[in-house]
């Protein structure tokens, strides 16, 4: 089984990107199962009904969000469709679901999705227990699980990777939107690469316009962020697991 995990979406130029890229992708690599991060995809932060839609078109059988999950108030019209997920350590209560288990060649696969709290800024509950007694918990009643851990820091992420090595199958960040090269098997068996990029301008600071952020970093100044324009890259990854025993075998970065 191939699954390809896509980096964050920033606005409908990354979403256009990730609509061309991915046929052929498919198509050349034989890709059974595909989880995209929709977090950022309606003008840099949150998503729309379209914009969820659009992803859904080209193939995506699971989005996953972050700390813009709630940017755009429509979110509350289709945030318990059955191919959407929020962080699952958001308190008790918030709307939404923090994962969900879908069935690909004869197999159930539980796709979670957490959030980091170092540097965040939002008030959740702590990923790493919330993480680790949901993962436990699937692996009884799943053949595979994979977490998508939406963090800031670096080292949140690699001590997550860690903590779920040997339960989780696949463990991969994002939010930071720099693809790492440091993809990897853990010991127990977890695949883990620390943050699978974005789909979004490449010429920008991680998406953004670059004038608008300089502005903000040389003169300490409010300005609104805005999003950059002119080519786009494609982040994402390529986990291959054996259908036997559903550990992963490959993974391979893509930086198109």
């Amino acid at each position: 089984m191939k699954i390809l995990a896509i980096g964050d979406l920033i606005g409908e130029i990354g979403l256009k990107k990730a609509r061309e890229v991915v046929e052929k992708i498919k198509k050349e690599e034989v890709i059974d199962f595909i989880i995209v991060n929709g977090e950022n995809v309606a003008e840099g932060m949150g998503i729309t009904k379209k914009n969820f839609d659009g992803i859904l078109s080209m193939g995506a059988n699971v989005v996953t969000m972050g700390n813009h999950t709630w940017a755009k108030k429509e979110i509350f019209t289709f945030i318990n469709h059955e191919k959407l997920i929020r962080p699952a350590n958001y308190p008790e209560g918030v709307p939404g679901k923090g994962y969900v288990i879908c069935k690909c060649k004869n197999k159930k696969i539980a796709v979670v999705n957490l959030i980091g709290r170092t540097e965040m800024g939002i008030l959740t509950e702590n990923p790493f227990i919330i993480g680790k007694e949901l993962v436990e918990k699937l692996k009884e009643e799943v053949d595979i699980v994979i977490v998508d851990f939406h963090a800031e820091a670096s080292a949140e992420k690699i001590a997550m990777g860690n903590y779920l090595d040997g339960l989780a199958t696949i463990v991969y960040g994002t939010h930071t939107h720099v693809q790492t090269a440091d993809d990897r098997i853990l010991p127990e068996g977890t695949a883990y690469i620390t943050d699978i990029g974005m789909t979004g301008p490449k010429n920008s600071v991680i998406g953004m316009d670059i004038s608008a952020s300089l502005k903000r970093f040389v003169t300490t100044l409010p300005e609104r962020y805005k999003l950059a324009t002119g080519e786009c890259m494609f982040n994402g990854c390529i986990f291959e697991i054996d259908d036997e025993d559903c550990r992963v075998e490959k993974i391979r970065r893509l930086y198109l």
